[in-house]
């Protein structure tokens, strides 16, 4: 097994196009074509981890957040990016982030952190734009069906709930092929009139090479006609943050109390208490005040996220409670939920989950 052969199966969990434009996922350090001794799943590449890879024969680390975020101008070693980097690339161990492409995969991040709340009827809670496509084509009209269930099973067509959508027009095509063509339907130098269908079916933007590759392989036609664009809907399956349900309500500091234990922190820090019951619930993996305004738009009864400035908690205007669980805690079972999800997809591979502990505040 190669490096490449894991950030396949990664991306099949979250595709890195996912990622917010600010973010640096990927291989950061390493060759794709390295063969994997073994896999060292973290929160964060320190010095530490990489330490702990070495110990442990790992020479792949899967990690959350990426160590490499802005460039490098310098390997001298001063500081602890340039440390993890330089002790890295020494040793040939790889390292890869997967961060946002996560957050924003629906059963990634949040998702993780709505299953620990035992929340039901999850829903992505700021789905993502841009993200979802519309491939046109023509072909003929008995093979239609052919192509058509091809693109189906490519992964084309598949809208919420619903699989198998396309729009389908019959019409007439014509083409006249020179002197270099091979055509499929009639013959070269001759005008050709044919019965075409016209199909339309949507996809994720992450499965245009799969959608294209399918596309040529079951289309006849010497040029196969076609064309994609970018769809402005939302993409109710990728997305930032989460909300859901309790299946019973909690008075308001029963609800801080079951968080706190929850999230193991000795710290909740919240905003006002309203005397309502909490049921529906939206949370957001690290920093999320930038969400407060989507989970009282989506009548969360609470949000539950970090790293909330002082003036943020004013935001919350009685209309919600707000709950700061810190920046590690609200991340911390992103590298179970890799981990599980690497063990699965390897059963056979030594895949270790770090024993560090990567939180850089502590409380007294």
């Amino acid at each position: 097994m190669i490096v490449q052969d894991v950030i396949n199966h990664l991306e099949e969990l979250a595709p890195l196009s996912y990622a917010e434009d600010f973010d640096n996922v990927g291989l950061l350090v390493g060759n794709k074509n390295n063969k994997v001794s073994g896999i060292l799943v973290t929160l964060d590449t320190l010095e530490a981890v990489v330490d702990e890879a070495i110990e442990k024969k790992c020479n792949l680390i899967v990690s959350f957040h990426p160590i490499l975020f802005k460039g490098l101008k310098s390997l001298t070693g001063k500081t602890y990016v340039e440390r993890v980097v330089m002790k890295a690339i020494k040793h040939d161990i790889s390292i890869f982030a997967i961060h946002t492409a996560l957050d924003n995969a629906l059963q990634g991040v949040n998702d993780k952190i709505c299953e620990q709340l035992g929340l039901i009827n999850r829903q992505i809670l700021i789905p993502q734009v841009g993200t979802i496509k519309k491939l046109t084509t023509y072909v003929s009209k008995n093979q239609a069906s052919t192509l058509r269930e091809a693109l189906f099973n490519a992964g084309a067509g598949a809208i919420g709930n619903y699989n198998n959508c396309s729009f389908n027009v019959d019409g007439v095509g014509t083409f006249n092929g020179n002197e270099n063509s091979n055509p499929t339907i009639g013959e070269k130098g001759k005008v050709t009139f044919t019965e075409e269908t016209a199909i339309s079916v949507t996809f994720d933007s992450c499965l245009e090479g799969k959608i294209l590759k399918t596309l040529f392989d079951f289309h006849s036609y010497e040029e196969v006609a076609y064309e994609i664009i970018t769809l402005n809907n939302s993409n109710q399956n990728v997305g930032m943050g989460m909300i859901g349900e309790f299946s019973d309500t909690m008075d308001e500091k029963e609800f801080l109390s079951f968080v706190k234990k929850t999230f193991k922190t000795d710290c909740v820090r919240h905003s006002e208490l309203l005397d309502k019951p909490i049921k529906k619930v939206a949370v957001l993996g690290g920093s999320g005040s930038f969400a407060i305004k989507n989970a009282i738009k989506a009548k969360a009864d609470a949000y539950i996220s970090a790293d909330f400035k002082y003036h943020e908690f004013f935001t919350a205007e009685k209309k919600i409670l707000l709950a700061d669980v810190g920046h590690y805690e609200s991340e911390q079972f992103t590298k179970n939920l890799l981990f599980d999800y690497l063990s699965e997809k390897f059963s056979t591979f030594a895949i270790i989950l770090s024993e560090k502990s990567t939180n850089p505040i502590h409380y007294i």
